[in-house]
């Protein structure tokens, strides 16, 4: 089985690091990138030309993830932000974007899907519930979903 190709966009470590660990464990196996605020995704999404790894520099772009885990509140570049920008993308506007998470904001949650979020979960505060959230939402759009080649 090959791994489903994820980028998260956090820039909590601990939140980081308790993603890693709970999608350690989930059925399908994943490959995670991290990026710790907007501007490092886009740069991961979109190299410039001559970059490693970028067009013009003898090598491959880098994969496109199928599937975005963001959150909202972010140094440099929020979540709302990348997601506006990564919709606005025609290369990258099928990637699914979920956000994830701990604005409750009605705001939050409403401005997220007029950029055309494609899903918004609430991180839980219990440990073992968000393992259980991750695992929901990567089951669902790894196994569940249909997704774009």
């Amino acid at each position: 089985m090959k791994p489903f190709k994820i980028l998260i966009v956090e820039d909590n470590e601990g939140d980081v690091e308790m993603t890693e660990r709970a999608l350690k464990s989930a059925e399908q196996p994943c490959s995670l990138t991290i990026a710790h605020d907007g501007v490092q995704a886009l740069e991961m999404l979109r190299p410039e030309p001559g970059a490693d790894g970028a067009a013009g520099s003898g090598g491959d772009l880098p994969p496109i993830p199928q599937l975005i885990l963001l959150d909202i509140n972010m140094p440099r570049m929020d979540g709302k932000e990348l997601l506006a920008t990564v919709k606005a993308d025609a290369r990258l506007r099928h990637i699914p974007v979920v956000m994830f998470t701990s604005s409750e904001s009605p705001n939050d949650i409403r401005e997220c899907y007029e950029r055309h979020a494609s899903c918004y979960v609430v991180k839980p505060f219990n440990g073992r519930k968000y393992a259980e959230a991750l695992h929901d939402v990567v089951s669902f759009w790894s196994t569940t979903s249909r997704l774009p080649l």
